[in-house]
């Protein structure tokens, strides 16, 4: 016997109720599934209100560390972009310049490194390489070395005109200094240099101002001014010929003494 009987006091259960043998428990505790299923309902409510917590926390964090190598990524795809561009840049202004030497030879024109006192003559140039088949850069190129333009040219030696045509040369009636006269006689006798040199076209140059001694001869055994004259005339029409916009030859010519013709030729046809 308890000795707390006399304290306590009765409950009525289910089972005193004379409700038979199967009697619905739910009527006097409830469904514990109901419970149950609130429970995991506030369990998974507060599990989740702490992941998206969780998450926004993180977020920023997330953001900082990918927006670094982001932005690294941003600039490097920029800078190659710049790079690509002045590539572009570098090439169009190549490519132009190529063109522009190769409109020149399809058109039977001469390289534009030439000084703009020889270039002044460029259609004769062209319609005197056309009447002696020479290439117009052969014709631009003596032109350059011997007067750099200037028609009434004269030498100490006595050489005269566009191409420096000594008297002997000439027959007695004709104009020595005649564009024309003057480069029909310097040109026929480059042409005979040609053919003694076996079309030895850097050879003939030679030739042209040394006469056979040097176009048959040894360099060595070559006056210096032959020597000076081979040099300016090799690297000039070469470079002439090779597509370039500019010669470093013919500036270095024109620093040796050739600028002082160029600037009396400027004033003789009136060139700026």
């Amino acid at each position: 016997m308890s000795p707390y009987n006399e304290s306590v006091s009765v409950i009525s259960t289910p089972f005193d109720s004379g409700g038979g043998e199967h009697w619905d428990s739910t009527e006097y505790y409830g469904d514990p599934t109901n419970s149950v299923q609130k429970r995991m309902f506030i369990i998974l409510t507060v599990v989740s209100m702490i992941v998206v917590a969780l998450s926004l926390f993180a977020l920023p964090n997330r953001t900082s560390a990918t927006s670094a190598p982001e932005a690294q990524i941003a600039a490097e795809v920029s800078s190659l972009n710049e790079q690509i561009v002045a590539e572009n840049q570098t090439i169009l202004v190549s490519d132009s310049e190529v063109i522009a030497s190769e409109t020149a030879s399809i058109s039977g024109g001469i390289s534009p490194i030439f000084t703009p006192e020889v270039r002044y003559w460029e259609s004769k140039i062209v319609e005197w390489s056309r009447e002696h088949n020479l290439d117009p850069n052969i014709v631009a190129t003596i032109m350059q070395i011997e007067s750099c333009g200037d028609p009434q040219a004269v030498s100490v030696a006595g050489a005269r005109g566009l191409f420096q045509v000594m008297p002997f040369h000439f027959s007695g009636n004709e104009d020595m200094i005649d564009p024309d006269t003057n480069a029909r006689r310097g040109l026929n006798f480059y042409n005979e240099q040609l053919r003694y040199t076996g079309n030895d076209e850097l050879l003939s140059f030679a030739g042209y101002n040394g006469g056979y001694a040097a176009s048959g001869g040894n360099y060595a055994n070559w006056p210096d001014e032959t020597k000076r004259y081979h040099t300016w005339a090799k690297g000039i029409y070469e470079d002439a010929t090779s597509g370039a916009t500019s010669s470093e030859t013919l500036e270095a010519w024109l620093a040796a003494g050739g600028g002082a013709g160029c600037q009396r030729a400027a004033a003789r046809l009136n060139i700026n």
